[in-house]
């Protein structure tokens, strides 16, 4: 494969040819990695990331810039379920501050046990390092798969390639049999899903109490209906600063919750005020964010906020993380979403417009889906003008 920008501008680089040749090898970037690579190819160059890294530098979440702290709030959610009201209501109160002004937010105290989320971690580790002969009858990018392993889902659509590999599960609601799972992560994978599904419906309560609906109206709508577990593996990069382990999106989902690996070295940032802010692993903790279609639905009350992942920086530690996004049926629902009822007109509206047309979560996802990950916000699509 070719790896530098000369090949590029003197016209002797065939990108079709070699995203085709990378993705016939079924090895993804780790096998890249295996193979001794000491350059990235040109095929994942960022070249408008590293215009942008000449501009700006990324700010920490608990460093000040701008016009003041820039920070990813940590909230505790023992309070949740708590029969004082007030205490509920406090969370509440900072659930809804979160999801209003930030987009992201990290839970502890979320109930999921820290045993669970180290072998859940461990077991991707495991799948991602297996031999490629082991990893290559899961590759494929027929999306109709419940159960698929392969590098960049739109290797085809975007304008540069990411660093990372990816074990996709549609885990909710249904979910494929046991023995069709790889053996690294046949014991653990559907569990950490139905576990990140419950504290997805925990924070969906929250956030319908934050819109002033009933506690169960965004759950009643089926915002989390399905659970896709996307277990993505970044392999250490030889040169970081000319690509992504993700470029910058937002994600088609009404919620989604991340489980970072504590000691992986971080490297999740989230657009705020203009600025790149760190997203640092916490240990135990799960990081939630808000997505398009609950942005869509609650008429822009909620952000969806652009994030990336960096490239690996490691010289020998790969990192992991796994990320449970949360939607519709998406095979059985024919829905229409738009902004909900209650918060476009009437007492609890107070009289704003809509700002979304209403769509389906099958046609919002082939949107999103055909023009990949290229900086453009999916939501943009559906805005009413």
């Amino acid at each position: 494969m070719s790896s530098t920008t000369t090949d590029e501008a003197a016209g002797a680089y065939d990108r079709l040819s070699e995203l085709k040749a990378f993705d016939e090898t079924k090895a993804g970037v780790k096998g890249l990695v295996d193979a001794g690579v000491t350059a990235v190819p040109a095929i994942f160059h960022h070249h408008q990331h590293r215009h942008l890294q000449q501009q700006e530098q990324p700010v920490s979440s608990s460093s000040s810039g701008g016009g003041g702290a820039v920070s990813i709030p940590v909230i505790d959610l023992s309070s949740s379920e708590s029969s004082d009201a007030r205490a509920r209501a406090e969370v509440v109160a900072q659930v809804k501050a979160a999801a209003s002004a930030v987009g992201f937010f990290q839970l502890v105290n979320h109930g999921v046990p820290g045993e669970l989320l180290s072998e859940t971690l461990a077991s991707v580790r495991r799948f991602h390092e297996a031999p490629a002969a082991a990893k290559r009858p899961y590759y494929t990018r027929d999306p109709g798969r419940r159960l698929r392993f392969n590098s960049n889902f739109d290797l085809f659509q975007s304008p540069a390639a990411n660093w990372r590999d990816t074990l996709f599960c549609a885990a909710a609601p249904d979910p494929p049999p046991p023995d069709e799972l790889p053996p690294a992560v046949r014991g653990v994978l559907l569990e950490y899903g139905a576990a990140a599904r419950a504290v997805a419906a925990r924070v969906l309560a929250l956030l319908s109490e934050a819109l002033g609906l009933e506690r169960g109206r965004l759950a009643g709508i089926g915002c989390a209906e399905g659970i896709s577990v996307v277990c993505n593996y970044y392999p250490p990069c030889p040169e970081p600063e000319l690509t992504l382990g993700c470029s910058a999106h937002s994600d088609p989902s009404f919620l989604t919750v991340l489980l970072q690996g504590a000691h992986d070295g971080g490297g999740l940032q989230a657009r705020l005020g203009g600025r790149w802010v760190d997203v640092p692993p916490v240990p135990g903790a799960l990081v939630v964010n808000v997505g398009d279609l609950l942005q869509l639905v609650s008429n822009g009350r909620f952000r969806s906020v652009e994030h990336r992942v960096l490239a690996n920086r490691s010289r020998d530690t790969a990192r992991v993380s796994v990320a449970c996004f949360c939607n519709a049926d998406i095979a059985r629902s024919t829905r229409l979403y738009g902004p909900i009822a209650e918060l476009t007109a009437g007492p609890g509206g107070g009289g704003a417009r809509a700002l979304y047309r209403s769509v389906t979560v099958t046609e919002f996802l082939a949107h999103y889906d055909k023009k990949g990950l290229d900086g453009r916000p999916a939501l943009d699509h559906f805005r009413l003008h």
